[in-house]
C-alpha cells in the first residue's frame, strides 16, 4: 500500500531538518509554520475492499502526536459518510523539532546564534544559509570566531599559521577547519585582504596572507670547480626559491630531470647543474630569472605528459630545449616501450616542429597504443653521446664495467 504512514510524516519532517530549513528560521525569524503535508489515502475500490485496513490508517494517522490531521467527508455506496484523512498540518516550530527529537540541538544552534550576533553579526547571514555545517563545528565555534576576529585586526598578517597565537588555538585545529575558515574570511574580511587568485585548500595560506613552506629546488653541482662548500666536489643541495633565485654562479647550462636516479647519476659538465624537477610545478623556479641568460635543456619521460611538462616550462622560459625527448631515442629503446595509463590529447603550442609531430604521433596512437619511454630506461651510453655533442669538452663519466658490452639503464 502507498498510503501515507506516521513514519512517512516523521520522515518528511526529518528532511526539512536535514535540509536545513527548520533551523534557517530560528536565524532570520521568518514565519513558515503551520506547515502543510498532503496525505496519501486509499481510493473508492480500495475503501470498499479493504475497510478494516483503512479504519486502521485513520486511527494511526490520528494518533500521531503533535500533527494536526485534517479531515473530509467521503459519501461511500457501501459504508455511508466518513471522515478520511486528507492532509497533516505541523502547526508550529517547537512541534517540528518535538517530533523528530531535535530540540536539543536547535537550541544548541540558537546559542551559536546568538553568541554570532554578539561578536560577528557580519557572519549571521551564512548562518542562516550553512546552519548544518554549523551545528557540525559547534564545539569549535567560539574559537572558529577568534580566528575570524583576530583577522580582521590583522589581515595579511605575513606569519606562519604556526605562529597564530590564540587561546586552544594551534596549526593542526586551523588546518582541520581550513575549508569552514575560507568560507567565514571570504565574507567578513575585506576584499583587499583577500588573493582570490589562490583557490583550494592548498591555496589557503596565500589567500589570506599567511606564510607559506618555502618551496625548495633541489640541484646537483656538476663541475667540481663550480663547488659550492669546501670538502664537496660535486655537492646535492636543496635551497628555497629565493635563495636559487640569487645565486650567482658562472654556469653556462642547467639540465632539469624529472627522475631521481637520473638526477643522482647525472654525468659531470663543465660549468653546468641539474635541477630535480617539480613535474607541472614551476611556481618555485620561475622566481631564478637568471635561467633566461643560461642555456636550458629539460629531460623528461617520452610520453604525452613529458611533453606537457615541457610545454608547461616554455610558459616560464621560451628557450628552455628538450633533451633526449625525440623520435630517434624513442624507436632506439623499442624493447624498453611503456605504457602510458592516460594520455593527454589537448594541444600544446609550445613545441617545435619535430616535438609536435612526435607528441601527435603519441596523442594519436599512431606507433602503438598508449606509448611511452620512461627516461630511466634510456641507455647510460647514449646519455653520454647526447651531453658530448651538448659540450664537445665535457668531463667523461668513469662508468663501472660489469663485463657487459651492452648499454647501461638506470
Amino acid at each position: 500500500m502507498s498510503w501515507t504512514r506516521p513514519r512517512d510524516i516523521r520522515d518528511r519532517v526529518l528532511k526539512w531538518w536535514e535540509s536545513g530549513e527548520l533551523l534557517s528560521g530560528l536565524v532570520t525569524g521568518a514565519e513558515t509554520f503551520p506547515k502543510r503535508l498532503p496525505l496519501k489515502g486509499p481510493t473508492s475500490a480500495e475503501m470498499t475492499d479493504r475497510f478494516d485496513e483503512v479504519r486502521k490508517w485513520i486511527s494511526e494517522l490520528s494518533a500521531v502526536p503533535l500533527v494536526r490531521i485534517e479531515k473530509r467527508e467521503l459519501v461511500h455506496r457501501v459504508f455511508g459518510a466518513n471522515a478520511i484523512p486528507r492532509e497533516a498540518w505541523i502547526d508550529t516550530l517547537d512541534d517540528a523539532l518535538s517530533l523528530i527529537g531535535k530540540k536539543r540541538e536547535a537550541a544548541r544552534f540558537a546559542s551559536l546564534v546568538a553568541l554570532t550576533r554578539e561578536r560577528l553579526p557580519c557572519l549571521v547571514g551564512w548562518l542562516s544559509r550553512r546552519p548544518m555545517r554549523a551545528l557540525e563545528a559547534a564545539d569549535a565555534w567560539a574559537r572558529l570566531l577568534d580566528i575570524v576576529g583576530w583577522m580582521l585586526a590583522h589581515p595579511r598578517p605575513g606569519i606562519y599559521l604556526r605562529q597564530l597565537d590564540l587561546p586552544g588555538v594551534h596549526t593542526k585545529f586551523i588546518e582541520a577547519h581550513r575549508g569552514l575558515l575560507a568560507e567565514l574570511f571570504d565574507i567578513a574580511l575585506p576584499p583587499e585582504a583577500i588573493d582570490v587568485a589562490c583557490t583550494g585548500i592548498g591555496g589557503f595560506t596565500a589567500r589570506y596572507g599567511f606564510r607559506n613552506k618555502p618551496e625548495r629546488i633541489r640541484f646537483r653541482v656538476l663541475d667540481e670547480h663550480l663547488s659550492l662548500f669546501s670538502g664537496s666536489r660535486t655537492p646535492d643541495i636543496a635551497l628555497d626559491a629565493d635563495s636559487f633565485a640569487a645565486l650567482s654562479l658562472p654556469l653556462q647550462r642547467v639540465f632539469i630531470t624529472e627522475n631521481e636516479t637520473n638526477f643522482l647519476a647525472f654525468p659531470p659538465v663543465p660549468g653546468a647543474i641539474v635541477v630535480f624537477g617539480a613535474g607541472y610545478g614551476w611556481s618555485a623556479l620561475s622566481k631564478a630569472r637568471w635561467l633566461e641568460r643560461c642555456p636550458l635543456h629539460y629531460w623528461g619521460d617520452i610520453d604525452t605528459h613529458g611533453f606537457a611538462i615541457l610545454d608547461s616550462l616554455r610558459s616560464h622560459f621560451g628557450h628552455a630545449a628538450s633533451f633526449l625527448m625525440d623520435r630517434e631515442t624513442l624507436m632506439a629503446h623499442e624493447s624498453c616501450w611503456g605504457e602510458e595509463k592516460e594520455q593527454l590529447i589537448r594541444d600544446l603550442s609550445r613545441l617545435t616542429g619535430p616535438e609536435r609531430a612526435l607528441f601527435d604521433e603519441l596523442r594519436y596512437d599512431r606507433i602503438r597504443p598508449r606509448l611511452r619511454l620512461e627516461q630511466e630506461m634510456i641507455g647510460f651510453t647514449r646519455l653520454e653521446t647526447a651531453l658530448q655533442s651538448l659540450c664537445p669538452h665535457m668531463v667523461q663519466a668513469r662508468q663501472i664495467s660489469l663485463g657487459s658490452t651492452k648499454p647501461k639503464s638506470f
